[in-house]
Protein backbone atom coordinates (compact mmCIF):
# COMPACT_ATOMS: atom_id res chain seq x y z
CA UNK A 1 0.00 0.00 0.00
CA UNK A 2 1.30 3.42 -0.65
CA UNK A 3 2.37 5.77 1.78
CA UNK A 4 -0.50 8.55 0.64
CA UNK A 5 -2.81 5.78 2.29
CA UNK A 6 -1.10 5.63 5.64
CA UNK A 7 -1.14 8.90 5.81
CA UNK A 8 -4.28 9.17 4.83
CA UNK A 9 -6.35 6.57 7.25
CA UNK A 10 -4.17 8.03 10.36
CA UNK A 11 -5.34 11.43 9.61
CA UNK A 12 -8.82 10.05 9.78
CA UNK A 13 -8.15 8.11 12.73
CA UNK A 14 -6.48 11.57 14.33
CA UNK A 15 -9.77 13.65 13.60
CA UNK A 16 -12.26 10.59 14.58
CA UNK A 17 -10.24 11.05 17.61
CA UNK A 18 -10.55 14.46 18.34
CA UNK A 19 -14.51 14.81 16.90
CA UNK A 20 -15.21 12.10 19.57
CA UNK A 21 -13.22 13.81 22.63
CA UNK A 22 -14.65 17.26 21.20
CA UNK A 23 -18.27 15.91 21.49
CA UNK A 24 -17.57 14.54 24.79
CA UNK A 25 -16.43 17.47 26.30
CA UNK A 26 -19.17 19.31 24.92
CA UNK A 27 -21.96 16.80 25.79
CA UNK A 28 -20.52 16.76 29.42
CA UNK A 29 -20.69 20.84 29.64
CA UNK A 30 -24.26 20.23 28.48
CA UNK A 31 -24.86 17.86 31.47
CA UNK A 32 -23.70 20.34 33.77
CA UNK A 33 -25.40 23.33 31.99
CA UNK A 34 -28.58 21.21 32.51
CA UNK A 35 -27.87 20.28 36.48
CA UNK A 36 -27.43 24.12 37.40
CA UNK A 37 -30.76 25.15 35.81
CA UNK A 38 -34.17 23.94 37.96
CA UNK A 39 -35.99 23.94 34.89
CA UNK A 40 -33.73 21.09 33.40
CA UNK A 41 -32.97 19.13 36.27
CA UNK A 42 -31.82 15.84 34.69
CA UNK A 43 -34.20 13.38 35.01
CA UNK A 44 -32.53 9.81 35.74
CA UNK A 45 -34.30 6.47 35.83
CA UNK A 46 -33.41 3.34 35.87
CA UNK A 47 -33.62 0.57 32.77
CA UNK A 48 -37.09 -1.03 34.46
CA UNK A 49 -38.37 2.37 35.27
CA UNK A 50 -37.61 3.67 31.43
CA UNK A 51 -39.35 0.71 30.67
CA UNK A 52 -42.31 0.97 32.55
CA UNK A 53 -42.60 4.59 31.30
CA UNK A 54 -42.24 4.06 27.37
CA UNK A 55 -43.64 2.17 24.92
CA UNK A 56 -41.18 -0.35 23.40
CA UNK A 57 -40.59 1.22 20.36
CA UNK A 58 -40.17 4.71 22.81
CA UNK A 59 -37.38 2.71 24.50
CA UNK A 60 -35.64 1.54 21.57
CA UNK A 61 -34.85 5.20 20.04
CA UNK A 62 -35.09 6.96 23.10
CA UNK A 63 -32.49 4.97 24.98
CA UNK A 64 -30.78 2.54 23.24
CA UNK A 65 -30.53 4.76 20.19
CA UNK A 66 -32.61 3.05 17.70
CA UNK A 67 -34.11 4.71 14.33
CA UNK A 68 -38.13 4.26 13.32
CA UNK A 69 -39.08 3.29 10.15
CA UNK A 70 -39.62 6.68 7.79
CA UNK A 71 -43.28 7.73 7.24
CA UNK A 72 -44.92 6.23 10.53
CA UNK A 73 -44.84 8.82 12.10
CA UNK A 74 -48.27 10.89 12.14
CA UNK A 75 -46.14 13.37 13.88
CA UNK A 76 -44.86 14.05 10.60
CA UNK A 77 -47.26 15.38 9.45
CA UNK A 78 -48.40 17.75 11.98
CA UNK A 79 -49.41 21.08 11.05
CA UNK A 80 -50.93 22.99 13.91
CA UNK A 81 -49.36 25.32 16.21
CA UNK A 82 -47.98 23.76 19.04
CA UNK A 83 -44.70 22.47 20.88
CA UNK A 84 -43.01 19.04 20.44
CA UNK A 85 -41.70 18.11 23.59
CA UNK A 86 -39.72 15.03 24.72
CA UNK A 87 -41.24 11.67 24.99
CA UNK A 88 -39.64 10.57 27.80
CA UNK A 89 -39.72 14.05 30.01
CA UNK A 90 -42.08 16.75 28.66
CA UNK A 91 -39.22 18.81 28.03
CA UNK A 92 -39.91 21.19 25.71
CA UNK A 93 -37.45 20.86 22.25
CA UNK A 94 -38.92 22.47 18.92
CA UNK A 95 -41.41 24.74 18.04
CA UNK A 96 -44.00 24.34 15.56
CA UNK A 97 -43.43 27.47 13.83
CA UNK A 98 -39.39 25.77 13.40
CA UNK A 99 -40.83 22.63 11.24
CA UNK A 100 -40.42 22.06 7.73
CA UNK A 101 -41.34 19.13 5.62
CA UNK A 102 -37.84 17.64 4.37
CA UNK A 103 -39.64 14.72 2.47
CA UNK A 104 -37.43 12.30 4.35
CA UNK A 105 -39.84 10.71 6.12
CA UNK A 106 -39.19 11.92 9.80
CA UNK A 107 -40.22 15.17 11.64
CA UNK A 108 -37.89 17.83 10.78
CA UNK A 109 -36.90 20.97 12.10
CA UNK A 110 -34.43 23.99 11.48
CA UNK A 111 -33.65 25.44 15.04
CA UNK A 112 -34.36 23.51 18.53
CA UNK A 113 -35.53 25.89 21.64
CA UNK A 114 -32.85 27.10 23.70
CA UNK A 115 -31.54 24.82 25.73
CA UNK A 116 -33.13 21.71 25.46
CA UNK A 117 -30.59 19.56 22.91
CA UNK A 118 -27.03 18.49 23.50
CA UNK A 119 -25.30 16.89 20.85
CA UNK A 120 -22.17 14.19 20.02
CA UNK A 121 -20.56 12.69 17.55
CA UNK A 122 -22.17 9.51 15.96
CA UNK A 123 -19.76 7.24 14.60
CA UNK A 124 -22.15 4.30 13.87
CA UNK A 125 -22.33 4.94 10.71
CA UNK A 126 -18.60 4.80 10.50
CA UNK A 127 -18.80 8.48 9.04
CA UNK A 128 -19.21 10.84 11.52
CA UNK A 129 -22.49 12.33 12.27
CA UNK A 130 -24.08 15.03 14.57
CA UNK A 131 -26.45 12.88 17.09
CA UNK A 132 -28.73 14.89 19.60
CA UNK A 133 -30.24 13.97 22.74
CA UNK A 134 -32.84 15.39 25.15
CA UNK A 135 -30.92 18.03 27.55
CA UNK A 136 -32.95 16.91 30.07
CA UNK A 137 -33.58 12.99 30.27
CA UNK A 138 -30.48 12.83 27.84
CA UNK A 139 -33.38 10.81 25.24
CA UNK A 140 -32.10 10.45 21.95
CA UNK A 141 -34.02 12.25 19.53
CA UNK A 142 -32.15 12.30 16.34
CA UNK A 143 -29.33 13.60 13.90
CA UNK A 144 -28.72 17.39 12.56
CA UNK A 145 -27.59 17.45 9.14
CA UNK A 146 -26.38 20.91 7.57
CA UNK A 147 -28.83 20.23 4.52
CA UNK A 148 -31.60 22.01 6.19
CA UNK A 149 -33.69 25.36 5.33
CA UNK A 150 -32.65 29.42 5.53
CA UNK A 151 -31.93 30.98 8.11
CA UNK A 152 -29.80 28.02 9.88
CA UNK A 153 -29.23 25.36 7.07
CA UNK A 154 -29.62 23.26 9.45
CA UNK A 155 -32.13 19.80 9.34
CA UNK A 156 -33.13 18.14 12.94
CA UNK A 157 -34.13 15.00 11.57
CA UNK A 158 -36.11 13.71 14.51
CA UNK A 159 -37.75 10.10 15.34
CA UNK A 160 -41.83 10.61 15.83
CA UNK A 161 -41.56 8.18 18.69
CA UNK A 162 -39.08 10.21 20.75
CA UNK A 163 -41.91 13.17 20.93
CA UNK A 164 -45.28 13.96 22.00
CA UNK A 165 -46.97 17.20 20.68
CA UNK A 166 -48.88 19.51 22.88
CA UNK A 167 -51.15 21.98 20.53
CA UNK A 168 -51.21 25.78 21.52
CA UNK A 169 -54.19 26.73 23.77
Amino acid sequence: MSKNFFLSTRRNFLMGIVSFLSGSFLAAKSVFAAESDENHSPLILSKEEWKKRLSAKAYSVLREEGTERPFSSPLNNEKRKGLFVCAGCNLPLFDSSKKFDSGTGWPSFWEPLPNSIETKTDFKLIVPRTEYHCMKCGGHQGHVFNDGPRPTGKRYCNNGVALNFQPAD
